[in-house]
Order: C-alpha cells, then structure tokens, then sequence
C-alpha cells in the first residue's frame, strides 16, 4: 500500500506551473532532489500503538495489584474485618491517630462549611490551646476524603474506616503506576517498568512506610509527588530545547509554590526559602543573557559572570525576603543540624529525643545490605556512575564552546546530554545525599533508586555509552547494547522472581495478629467512667489515641512543628523524670489535667539504644547525670515518679489517687482538695 502511494506523492510535489519553462535548470534539479517525507507505514503505527497499550495496561495493572496486596496484607496482619470499632481504631498509633480523628470529626460535622470551621478554631483537643488543625497538621486529605465519602453516597455502602484506607491503597497503586511510567518514558521500554514495579515493592521495608502507619503525610504527598516528576520527565524528553524549556518549569514552580502559600494559609517560610530566591534569579539572569558566539573568550567570561550573578542574585533576594517578610528564623533546625553532625552538645530534653527517632538517624548497614541483596544498589551505582560521567563531558563540551547535538542518536553514545537525564541525576544526588544524613529520607530516595536502576539497565543508549568509552570493536557496539537492554532486565527479572516472589506469597498466606487487650481496656474504662469534661495527661503517643477512640481532651499532642506542643510534651515527660509529687502535681494542673496515665513500657523501659530511653533524656536535662566530662554526678533526693507513685505511700496519695490499672497502664486521678496525710 505504501509503495502504491509513493510515486503519487512524488509526482504531486514536481508538478510545475506553465511559467517553469523559463526557470534556471539548477534550481529546478535542487528541488526534485529534495528528499520527500514518506508516510508512516501502517504496521509501524500499529507497532507503536501496540507497545503503548501494553505498556499503558502494564502500568495500571501493576498499581492495581499492589493496591489489592496492601490491601490483603493490611487484612492479615490486622485481621481488620473481624475486628470491632475501637480495635481496628487502635491500629493508628502515635500521629496517625490524630490526622484519622480529624477525619471522623469532618464526618460527623453537620456540614462541611462547619466541619472546616471547627478544625480551624480548635478548642477541643489540646487543654488552653485552641489550634488550627489543618494548618498545624496538614489536614487537606482529611477534607477531600470526608467529602468524598458523604458525596460519592458511600456512606451507605462502606465504613468510613474502610473507605479512608481504601483511598490511601488506591493512591500507592497510583504512586507505583507513576514510577513505572516515569522509567518507560526515560528507556523507551515498559519493561523498565516491570523491573521499577519489582524492586519497589521487593525493597517495600525501605520504600514506604504504608504498612505500618496509613495515615502519614508521606503516603498522601508521595503519590503526587511521582505524578509530577513523571509529567515533568515527559515534558522534558518531549522538549530537547532545555535552556528555554527549562525556563518555562521555573514558572510553573513559582505558581505552585505561591498556590502553596495561599494554601497553608499564607505560610511565610516558602516566601523566604532559598530555593524561590534561586528561581528567580536564574530567571532574571535569563533575561539579561546576551547571545554571542559560542567558543569566544569573550563568551566564556560571560559565561562566569553569569554565574556569578546568579550566587550574588540569590543571596540578595533571599536577604530582601527575610528583611521584608515576617517569618520565624529557624534557629532550632540549624541547633539540631550542629547537634546531628557533632559540632555542639546539649542537654535539651526535645532536642536529644528527636535526635535518638529512628528516622533521624543516620542509615544502618542493614540498610544497604538490603539493598545489595536485592541487587538494586550495585545497579544503581553503575547507572549513576555512567549518567553522571557522561553529563560532566556534556558540561565539558560546554564549556570549551563545543554544540552541544539537537537530536542525539544511539550511536553518539551521549546519554548525558538528555535533559530528562540530567534532571534525574541531579535529583537522585540531592536525595541520596539527604538520605545519608536523614534515614527518614530514604522513602523519598529509594523509589527514586528503583525508577532510575530500572531506567539504566534497560536503556540502549547507557551501554552504548559505556561501550563508547571502552572504544568495543569485536562486536558490533549498537548491537551489543540492544540485546543487553532486554538480556540484562530479563535476568534480573527472573532472579527476584525465582528468590522473592515466594516470600511474598507466604506473606499473603501468613496469619498474623495484632492484640493489645491493655489498650482496649484503658480505653473502655475513659469511655465509660471518665467525664466528660475530664482532660488526660500522658505520652503523646498514648494522648493521640485517646483523642481518636474517646474523643476526649488531652494535655499534648504527637506533633512536632510546634513549639508550644514540644515544651507540653518535655513537661508532661516529667512523669519519668526524678522530680518530686509536688513539682509534678504543679506541672500537671498549669495544664488542667484530671487524670494521669503512666505506662509501664516506658517507665521500665529497656533495650532501647544507650542513651536514648525516655528517663535516661531526662536524667540528663535535669542534670541527674553526668553528661560531658567536668560535670558533677548530682544525685535527685527523689526516686524515680512513676515508680514511686505506684507504691501508694504519702505524699504521692496526697496528690494522685490511683483509679485504674492493668498490666501496661495505671490511671491516676488529680486530687483538687489537696489532704496531707501522716
């Protein structure tokens, strides 16, 4: 059919008007040299659609069946579906139980407007506080999935609980089908994809999070978050101009982050973070640019200059920002990083507990032997290596004045000059860097490890990099680097599959039981023998899930973007401290506490890393114990509170009454008529 057309098409385009005999032979011999653009042939279209499809259908499929595994792991380890409202509540532990009983108060709000209302002037949830919650906590998926229950009428269909985890699945599965486009788009491939899909979830213990705590920001932002570098990785390979396309990203981070400021209710940190300042001065540097001759002296030095410009941009707008814009330094976060890296030392209770979370430490080794042993970090190393090798030649080039290629073809062997590419090697370097420091991180690094590994292994154009460079001539190199990109995935691929997929099955197939009568218990007794107005005090892990399954009013709070709500938990701590009945009794009522919870876990706390237990902290921030050399041993003349108060002896009876105990937990009720007993 193609070639039927063919001479049509031909004889179309040398067709001449009656006025051409007069014309120079010359130009009209350059004419019908010119080559002609063919159709595309119809098995190649067909070819193409083809590999969309299945790739298209890879992807979703690949989203789904995680979404539907979490969904029946979560159902295994929790045994959810058999379990009764407060045991599945009790599940959420620490700051999940907060952002999930936010989600219950937008429910049972007589209206939205209302609901929205309630949070943003909250009164009833910390003592003598009155909190916006969805600024402090971040509360907007709370919003959309509570009006998404009652609009979609799923309030008839599914429990909220149901439908709030439902939608938190539904976004992983989302998240997964992003990573998977994003590494077919970087390799041309889907079966990039597959391998992205594999190690993600093989790795699943240092990807995500999802398992243990459903409500976090991260499992909410983290989907969104790939969304984007996937539509950007797309724009920018569609896109090879990356000096002007470039440019046009800058403008669409400015909108969003100002569409952040109104949504964070005109958050003053965003408009003085340096990364806005930098934008806007390599925006305005690309208007000043001027256009000469590549390769020039005088090009080279302008060349410098215009970096120069850029730091001295920078640092000026950042500067007019924070003199201009009210915000509040961050004086703890540069304390902790002095702290976190050992160039200063403090005895401050909050500073020393953050820094003993396990998501602030840095990576352990088992860490990156679980990495190894998936095969995913080597990889990922050789990609890097050869991506980033490549793109400082392309920077190189640059510099020396050389062009850099419009089109770049398999052969050139340039697999840095691709500004997707170098996009994504910058970002995985800033990431790793940060994961090093931060293992919190690593939930951001390591899918990002997945996607580019993944992308690496399967691409023709970074073997034939490789083999570029190694100058191959036994075998033919473009060759060489095809059959590589499908041999090396495929083995991959049937490696994990061969050694993990059964582990995953047994997974699945696994009973598991999550069983905490003591909490159950506690809870049963607020619900029913507290009153109502009564406030709790105790741990702000325990305080967040009085708050979900009761409802009732607590003394602190597991949030920590607040100043206020730190020096609360410091203070309610003193519970395990060694500090006097009186000075805790003081302590409790400034914040009108009723009740008094002390745990057992934490008061006989063992096991944890040296140094780190909750009264050890804060042994070392009452000065109780020695902390730096050529201070003095001070012994407290007081025991131990939560192990004093227990025995019931005077004058801990003439403060707290024991109301309540069971194996983890002891409830205390603040006396208001202080009797001093002999």
């Amino acid at each position: 059919m193609a070639e039927e057309e063919g001479p049509t098409v031909e004889l179309r385009h040398r067709k001449k008007p009656k006025s051409s005999e007069n014309k120079d032979p010359a130009k009209e011999e350059k004419v019908s040299d010119t080559p002609i653009p063919e159709r595309t042939p119809k098995h190649v279209l067909f070819q193409r659609f083809a590999k969309i499809f299945i790739g298209c259908l890879a992807a979703i499929t690949s989203g789904m069946m995680y979404a539907l595994y979490l969904s029946a792991y979560h159902e295994r380890k929790f045994w959810f579906s058999n379990r009764q409202e407060l045991e599945r509540e009790i599940t959420f532990q620490g700051d999940s139980a907060i952002y999930y009983s936010y989600y219950k108060d937008m429910l049972k709000a007589p209206s939205f407007e209302r609901g929205v209302y309630e949070l943003t002037h909250n009164n009833k949830t910390v003592s003598l506080k009155t909190i916006n919650a969805v600024q402090q906590m971040s509360l907007y998926p709370e919003l959309i999935a509570s009006v998404l229950y009652q609009a979609t009428g799923s309030n008839e269909i599914i429990e909220p609980v149901y439908f709030y985890i439902g939608i938190v699945f539904g976004l992983q599965g989302i998240y997964v089908t992003a990573l998977f486009v994003t590494s077919w788009l970087m390799s041309g491939t889907w079966l990039a994809g597959m391998l992205t899909v594999a190690w993600f979830i093989i790795n699943r213990v240092d990807t995500t999070r999802i398992e243990y705590s459903i409500p976090l920001r991260e499992n909410w932002a983290l989907p969104y978050f790939a969304c984007q570098v996937a539509a950007l990785t797309g724009y920018l390979k569609s896109n090879l101009n990356t000096y002007a396309e470039v440019h046009e990203v800058y403008k669409i981070y400015i909108f969003s982050l100002f569409l952040g400021y109104l949504l964070q209710f005109e958050n003053p940190a965003l408009l003085v973070s340096p990364l806005l300042s930098l934008v806007t001065a390599l925006m305005l540097t690309k208007c000043l640019q001027l256009n000469m001759k590549k390769g020039t002296f005088i090009a080279k030095i302008m060349k410098v200059i215009n970096f120069y410009l850029v730091c001295a941009l920078t640092v000026t707008l950042n500067v007019l920002m924070k003199m201009f814009v009210p915000h509040k330094e961050n004086g703890h976060m540069l304390k902790f990083l002095e702290v976190k890296f050992g160039l200063n030392m403090t005895k401050n209770f909050t500073m020393n507990w953050l820094l003993c979370q396990e998501s602030l430490q840095t990576p352990s080794q088992d860490f990156f032997l679980r990495l190894t042993q998936s095969s995913l970090l080597p990889f990922y190393i050789l990609v890097l290596t050869i991506c980033l090798l490549s793109m400082m030649q392309v920077i190189f080039r640059r510099i020396n004045g050389k062009s850099v290629k419009e089109s770049i073809a398999l052969e050139d062997g340039r697999i840095g000059e691709r500004p997707e590419v170098i996009y994504h090697i910058i970002h995985t370097v800033l990431l790793g860097s940060l994961a090093m420091v931060i293992e919190g991180l690593k939930y951001i690094w390591t899918p990002y490890m997945c996607m580019l590994a993944a992308f690496g292994v399967c691409s023709p154009e970074l073997w034939m990099t490789l083999f570029k460079w190694l100058r191959l001539r036994t075998v033919h190199p473009i060759l060489l680097a095809l059959i590589l990109s499908m041999a090396v995935p495929t083995i991959i691929g049937l490696s994990l599959w061969k050694e993990f997929f059964p582990r995953l099955m047994t997974e699945l197939t696994e009973l598991q039981e999550f069983y905490d009568p003591d909490t159950v218990e506690l809870m049963t007794w607020i619900k029913r023998q507290a009153p109502l107005a009564a406030v709790f005090a105790g741990s702000p892990q325990l305080m967040g899930a009085i708050k979900l399954c009761t409802g009732w009013m607590v003394t602190s709070l597991p949030v920590y973007n607040d100043d206020d709500l730190l020096k609360r938990n410091e203070n309610i701590y003193q519970i395990y401290s060694k500090r006097s009945a009186e000075d805790i009794y003081k302590i409790l009522t400034s914040y009108k506490a009723n009740y008094l919870i002390v745990e057992d876990a934490i008061c006989n706390e063992v096991g944890t890393m040296r140094g780190c237990r909750v009264k050890d902290l804060l042994d070392v921030a009452n000065g109780h114990v020695v902390c730096e050399e050529g201070d003095k041993l001070t012994h407290s003349k007081y025991g131990r509170f939560c192990h004093e108060v227990k025995i019931n002896y005077s004058p801990y009876v003439n403060y707290f009454t024991r109301v309540y105990w069971n194996r983890s937990y002891f409830v205390y009720k603040i006396n208001t008529v202080i009797s001093f007993q002999s």
